[in-house]
C-alpha cells in the first residue's frame, strides 16, 4: 500500500493523467499538451523533441506523424518510446516508457481531418527530417498540393498515429524544500496488474 491521496488518488492511472491534462489545458498558457518524446536510433543514441499529445485512452498515449521522420523510423526500430510532460504553471510532470503500436486506421483519419486545410495540405508537402532546399520550395509543393488535392485532401499514406503503450508511468509533484512527491506505476508486457510505489525525491 502506499499514501496516496489528494491528486495522486485513483485506482487508473490514465484517468490520473486526463485530470491533471485537464487542470493544465486551464492553466498552462502555451500547448498544455505538448510532451518531450524520446527514442533511440539503430545505434542506441538517444534523441528528442517535442510533440503534442493528441489522446489519453483508456490504456495507451496517442500522437500523430510523418511516418517518414527520424522520431518514427527510430519507434519503428526499436518499438519502445518514453516522454515526460511538464506543466510549470502546476508544477508537475508525468514520465512515460513503453511499448509502442502505430495507430493507423480510422481514428487517424477522423484526427487528420479534424486539422485545419493548411495543416493537412502541409503534412502533405513536408518529408519531415530529409534535407530541404529552401522554404520557398516548400511553400511551392504546397501551392502544387493544394492545386492537385483541393479542399478535401486524405490522409497522406505517410502519415498517421503512434500508440505508447505504457509500462512505467510516473506522476511527479513539487515540494516544499525540493521533497517532491513521486509515485511511479509499473507492470510487465504482459499487462498484468499495475503496481504503484512512493519514491524518494
Amino acid at each position: 500500500m502506499t499514501d496516496r491521496s489528494g491528486i495522486f488518488a485513483g485506482d487508473d492511472p490514465f484517468a490520473i493523467a486526463r485530470a491533471w491534462l485537464a487542470e493544465a489545458e486551464k492553466s498552462e498558457i502555451n500547448d498544455p499538451t505538448a510532451i518531450a518524446l524520446s527514442t533511440v536510433d539503430a545505434d542506441g543514441l538517444p534523441n528528442a523533441r517535442m510533440v503534442l499529445l493528441k489522446a489519453i485512452e483508456d490504456a495507451a498515449f496517442v500522437f500523430y506523424t510523418n511516418y517518414g521522420s527520424a522520431k518514427a523510423r527510430e519507434i519503428e526500430g526499436a518499438g519502445k518510446a518514453a516522454f515526460v510532460m511538464h506543466w510549470k504553471s502546476l508544477r508537475r510532470q508525468i514520465r512515460v516508457r513503453g511499448l509502442t503500436e502505430r495507430e493507423d486506421g480510422p481514428r487517424a483519419d477522423e484526427y487528420f481531418a479534424s486539422r485545419s486545410l493548411k495543416s493537412r495540405l502541409g503534412a502533405w508537402a513536408s518529408r519531415q527530417s530529409e534535407p530541404l532546399e529552401s522554404r520557398a520550395a516548400l511553400m511551392a509543393e504546397v501551392a502544387r498540393l493544394t492545386a492537385r488535392l483541393g479542399t478535401h485532401p486524405p490522409r497522406p499514406p505517410f502519415w498517421g498515429g503512434f500508440r505508447i503503450v505504457p509500462l512505467e508511468i510516473e506522476f511527479w509533484a513539487d515540494g516544499a524544500f525540493r521533497l517532491h512527491d513521486r509515485f511511479v506505476w509499473r507492470r510487465d508486457a504482459s499487462g498484468e496488474a499495475w503496481t504503484v510505489t512512493r519514491l524518494s525525491p
